[in-house]
């Protein structure tokens, strides 16, 4: 048995020397979820850049979204929602955390296909940056957003799984594009 739990414990020190630096967060809520953004982003990012420029202009149907308003919409909230915790936005985005409606106006901004790639990639950096802030201490402290009383805890987890609501979408709008996401090739 010990022997065993020798090879075991070995195993997972010899293994834990190859993981990068950056996947070896401290325990904790802003750790995992910081993990988890990465690789919503990364999944994003990559079919960002598989889909063609016409599939960007595909909308399901009126008065939806286009896929490429989808993407400008996950780079304006990864703007906004740090912002509504009183971390300042890049000024260029002119988005603020009072007024959703800086962050609508950024969405609506024309933008080429490489422009909305570019401002995906720049919000993401934004959103881990302003997490990579963040310290567990500060998780319980109240805040208002969206006219509701919340903690900055709830905030973080809903700008993660709102990530995950557009990733769901944007894979379905590339199936319909005939376009497989990258990483389920």
């Amino acid at each position: 048995m010990r022997s065993i739990a020798r090879v075991v414990c070995g195993t997972a020190i010899a293994a834990s020397m190859f993981i990068p630096a950056v996947a070896q967060t401290p325990d904790s809520l802003i750790g995992d979820l910081s993990k988890d953004v990465a690789d919503v982003e990364s999944k994003i990012t990559s079919l960002a850049k598989a889909l063609p420029p016409a599939a960007f202009e595909w909308r399901p149907g009126k008065g939806v979204r286009s896929t490429g308003e989808v993407f400008a919409h996950v780079a304006a909230d990864n703007y906004f929602l740090p912002a509504a915790l009183g971390i300042a936005a890049p000024a260029e985005t002119g988005i603020t955390g009072k007024d959703y409606k800086t962050a609508e106006a950024f969405e609506k901004r024309a933008m080429t296909r490489e422009q909305i790639i570019t401002e995906v990639q720049k919000s993401f950096a934004f959103l881990k940056k302003s997490m990579a802030g963040v310290k567990d201490a500060q998780l319980s402290e109240p805040i208002e957003a969206f006219g509701q009383k919340m903690t900055r805890r709830s905030l973080w987890v809903s700008t993660v799984t709102h990530l995950h609501e557009h990733l769901g979408q944007l894979i379905a709008y590339a199936r319909s594009n005939n376009v497989t996401p990258p990483w389920s090739k």
